[in-house]
C-alpha cells in the first residue's frame, strides 16, 4: 500500500493523518507553493513589530494614548496570534500603556463566540490570565461610523471604537468571496454588526469578481468600511502547510495589506490536478469551514466522473454561523431580515459520490448535501477505501490537496 501524511488538528496539537491506497493506484500530491517554507523564529516576529511599515515605531504611536484595543481573528483562520502578541505588549509598555488600559476583541463577524479555551489558544495563557479579552457580539453595542459608496451602513463595535489606539492582527489566505482573506476583513465582518454584515455578503458576485481581487465588489466595499474604523497598525500573517507563520508584514494598514497580498499570490498558489478519477481536498486550518474545499475539487475531478473526498476533522464542529449557518430543520418562519436564505448546494453531475471523511462525525454537517444521495458520510479512512475501491476496480488516478481550504488555482 501507498501512504500518504496529510496535516491535521491546526488548533487541537497538529500531527500527521496517514492514508493508504492501494499500490496499482496514481498518487499525485498538489501541494501549495509555500508548504514547506520554514516557519520564523521569536526574533524575526519581533524585528517585524518593531519596525513596522510606513508607520513610526509603536511604542512611540502609543505614546499619550489612553485605551487600546487589540483585535484578533478567530479560530477558522491560521495566525498564530499568541507568538505575536507579546512584542506588542513589549512596545505598549514601553510608551507607558498600563495593563488595564488594553483589551482585546475577537474579531467573530457573525461565528459563534469563542469559549476561554479557545481564546487561550488564540492569545496564550499569559495573556488571558492578565488582560480583559472579549467576544464581538454582532447584535449589540455596535455604532455608526460611516456609510460606503455603495450604500453599505457601517456599524462597529463600540468598544473598539472607544479606544484612541487600534491595532489588528490577521493573516491573509485565499477566500471563497472576497479572493483573499486579511486587509479589512478583520473590521468587516470581524467587528461590524449583524446589519452591515448581511449588507456586505448580499452584494452580487460573478465568477470573474470571484477571481479578480482588485474589481471584486465585497471586497472593496470591505476595505472602505474598514477605512472609517482608522487602524492605526495591522499585523498580516503568512503561514505554511502546518500553520506556522513564515512572513508577518506590519505597520500602516494599506501598504500591509497591499504587501501581504501580493506574497500570498505565489505562497497558495497550487497546481490543478485535472482530469483525476478521485480527488482527496484535505482542509486543515479551515477544518471547521471545510466546505471551502467543494469547489477546487469538484473542478479537479475528470469530466467523465469520479469521485470527491473531502477530509473534515474538526473536534469542534463546524463553526456556527449566525448569517448563513443551519439552525433547524424549519427556518422558514425566521423572519428575521439578516438571516441569508441559501439554496440548498447542489453536487455536479460529474461527482459520482461525495465522501465527507471526519473521525468526529455530526448529522448537522451534511446538511449542506440537502440529503442527496451522491453525498455518504464515513467516519473512518477503511470505509472511505471501500467505497473508492468498489468505484475503481481497475486503478484510479488521484489527485491529493493537503491544503486545499488555503490553496487557488491559477486564473
Amino acid at each position: 500500500m501507498q501512504t500518504v501524511k496529510l496535516p491535521q488538528l491546526a488548533w487541537y496539537g497538529p500531527k500527521e493523518l496517514e492514508l493508504t491506497f492501494p499500490d496499482s493506484w496514481d498518487i499525485k500530491i498538489c501541494n501549495i507553493a509555500g508548504h514547506d517554507r520554514v516557519a520564523l523564529d521569536a526574533d524575526q516576529i519581533k524585528q517585524a513589530v518593531t519596525d513596522p511599515i510606513s508607520m513610526a515605531p509603536l511604542r512611540e504611536l502609543a505614546k499619550g494614548k489612553k485605551d487600546v484595543v487589540i483585535i484578533f481573528d478567530d479560530l477558522t483562520r491560521g495566525t498564530r496570534t499568541a507568538k505575536i502578541i507579546p512584542f506588542l505588549l513589549e512596545e505598549l509598555a514601553l510608551a507607558g500603556i498600563p495593563d488595564d488600559h488594553i483589551r482585546f476583541m475577537s474579531a467573530l463577524g457573525a461565528h459563534a463566540p469563542l469559549s476561554r479555551i479557545d481564546l487561550a489558544k488564540k492569545v496564550g495563557e499569559d495573556v488571558i490570565a492578565r488582560y480583559a479579552v472579549y467576544n464581538h457580539n454582532a447584535f449589540d453595542n455596535c455604532v455608526h461610523v460611516g456609510t460606503t459608496s455603495a450604500g453599505t451602513d457601517v456599524r462597529i463595535n463600540g468598544e473598539v471604537m472607544a479606544c484612541d489606539l487600534k491595532i489588528a492582527i490577521g493573516s491573509v489566505a485565499p477566500h471563497p468571496f472576497a479572493v483573499f482573506s486579511g486587509g479589512g476583513k478583520i473590521i468587516l465582518p470581524g467587528v461590524a454588526s449583524i446589519d452591515t454584515i448581511m449588507a456586505n455578503h448580499i452584494r452580487p458576485l460573478t465568477e470573474e469578481h470571484r477571481a479578480n481581487y482588485e474589481t471584486n465588489p465585497r471586497r472593496k466595499d470591505i476595505e472602505e468600511a474598514a477605512s472609517f474604523v482608522k487602524l492605526d497598525m495591522l499585523l498580516q500573517s503568512v503561514v505554511n502547510s502546518w500553520g506556522e507563520t513564515v512572513s508577518l508584514h506590519a505597520g500602516a494598514p494599506q501598504p500591509v495589506r497591499e504587501a501581504a497580498v501580493k506574497e500570498a499570490k505565489t505562497h497558495f498558489l497550487a497546481p490543478k490536478c485535472s482530469d483525476s478519477d478521485i480527488v482527496i481536498s484535505n482542509a486543515y486550518i479551515k477544518a471547521s469551514e471545510s466546505n471551502v474545499v467543494l469547489k477546487n475539487g469538484f473542478a479537479s475531478v475528470a469530466d467523465s466522473g469520479g469521485d470527491m473526498v473531502m477530509i473534515a476533522n474538526a473536534p469542534g464542529g463546524q463553526v456556527p454561523h449566525y448569517l448563513i449557518g443551519h439552525w433547524g430543520k424549519n427556518n422558514e418562519g425566521d423572519s428575521r431580515h439578516y438571516k441569508l436564505k441559501r439554496p440548498p448546494m447542489e453536487i455536479p453531475a460529474h461527482i459520482n459520490h461525495l465522501i465527507r471523511y471526519s473521525e468526529y462525525p455530526d448529522v448537522v454537517s451534511m446538511d449542506f448535501a440537502a440529503g442527496s444521495k451522491k453525498a455518504v458520510p464515513a467516519s473512518t479512512w477503511d470505509d472511505v477505501l471501500t467505497l473508492l475501491k468498489a468505484g475503481h476496480p481497475d486503478g484510479a488516478k488521484v489527485a491529493v490537496y493537503p491544503n486545499a481550504d488555503v490553496m487557488y488555482f491559477s486564473p
